[in-house]
């Protein structure tokens, strides 16, 4: 397994905690052993967050590897990882940090560990700077479910931003392939649909008056279809702490899923949350693509393992992505194409396709 290092530089590109994700989960599938240098380092507070280093943790438990340099605040860590395994693994942020990205760093790994795995997950469900965990269930699962395998979601409490304090666990199978994935027409709007919520102590006007917001605002430009966002009450013992949010789905005609979403803070009013959320969706279903900004990058990984050519289609490559290609190209030697869509119907448009050879990965378990 020790071969040679590969060094990483985390301070390029988007330069934060999704260098990491991507380089170590990579590494632990790969067998690579690995060096990241300058982790986060032009961000305000450098180095490693707790939620990075549960992350990193997480990794080196399900692949029994060794990890150095792992404290918070340390710009250095070196990785060598050893043989996926499944099995229950657990991870805590012991903050708000999310579940989410917990959940993207050790995801591909547990595809090809030798037996199937159950990820327990605590932190933010619904945090900022990160996606929902309702965006992951609701967006995520059933697109990256293309790529031939299956999850399991199972939201066990709902925790918020600053103490966290939630649980989500995750169980799937491994697989011995990915399969490639073409999401290159886009199809039309067929139905917009979402919830808004309230926990703790926030009163139900608030979900109430987000969504009826968010309704407004997308009438304003798509006056055909039925607008449905329910208002929920988070159960007192499926939350903990307080919290405001919304989440809204279009779903096309060929199984396309975009979202926008937005977290109620303090001293914002409901109706602004309601309709940043909604500005957010309209702007993903302007550009054309098959895949919202936010799937994107999370989609770069799967392709690069898959054994095939992958194409999606999308709006502008957000850095994330052009993040994700970067360390997929330099660390699994995938190769990535990315070029304006050369369709009628874009051709006014910011949209691009991305096109990966995936480098066929085989579970060496199954």
């Amino acid at each position: 397994m020790a071969g040679q290092r590969v060094e990483v530089d985390g301070g390029i590109m988007e330069g934060g905690g999704q260098i990491l994700r991507v380089s170590t989960a990579l590494s632990c599938l790969l067998g690579l052993p690995l060096r990241v240098q300058k982790i986060r380092a032009g961000r305000s507070t450098p180095g490693l967050r707790p939620q990075h280093l549960s992350g990193l943790e997480m990794i080196r438990d399900l692949c029994d590897g060794q990890l150095e340099g792992a404290e918070i605040g340390s710009t250095e860590i070196t990785f060598t990882p050893e043989k996926i395994k499944g099995g229950i693994h657990t991870a805590d942020t012991k903050t708000a940090g999310s579940v989410c990205l917990l959940m993207q760093v050790s995801m591909p790994c547990v595809l090809f560990a030798a037996s199937p795995s159950e990820l327990r997950l605590k932190g933010g469900t619904n945090a900022e700077m990160a996606p929902q965990v309702d965006y992951t269930v609701m967006v995520f699962k059933p697109i990256v479910e293309k790529f031939g395998f299956q999850f399991n979601c199972d939201i066990k409490m709902r925790g918020y931003y600053p103490k966290g304090g939630g649980e989500v666990i995750v169980r799937m199978s491994p697989v011995k392939q990915l399969n490639p994935i073409n999401l290159t027409d886009r199809g039309s709007v067929t139905k917009i649909y979402g919830r808004a919520f309230v926990a703790g102590v926030l009163p139900f006007k608030v979900a109430k008056d987000m969504a009826a917001a968010a309704v407004r605002c997308i009438r304003k430009e798509i006056r055909d279809l039925y607008v449905n966002i329910q208002p929920v009450q988070e159960p007192k013992d499926q939350a903990c702490g307080n919290g405001n949010g919304i989440i809204i789905i279009a779903e096309t005609s060929t199984g396309c899923l975009f979202a926008g979403s937005s977290l109620g803070k303090r001293g914002v009013n409901a109706d602004k949350v309601g309709i940043e959320a909604a500005e957010m969706l309209l702007a993903n279903l302007r550009h054309g693509g098959t895949v919202d900004e936010y799937l994107q990058d999370q989609l770069i990984i799967f392709m690069a393992l898959a054994n095939g050519v992958s194409r999606i289609k999308t709006g502008p490559v957000t850095l994330h992505t052009q993040t994700a290609i970067h360390f997929a190209e330099q660390l699994a030697k995938a190769k990535f194409i990315v070029k304006k869509s050369e369709d009628e119907e874009d051709a006014s448009k910011d949209t691009y396709i991305i096109e990966c050879q995936g480098i066929g990965m085989t579970n060496p378990n199954l």
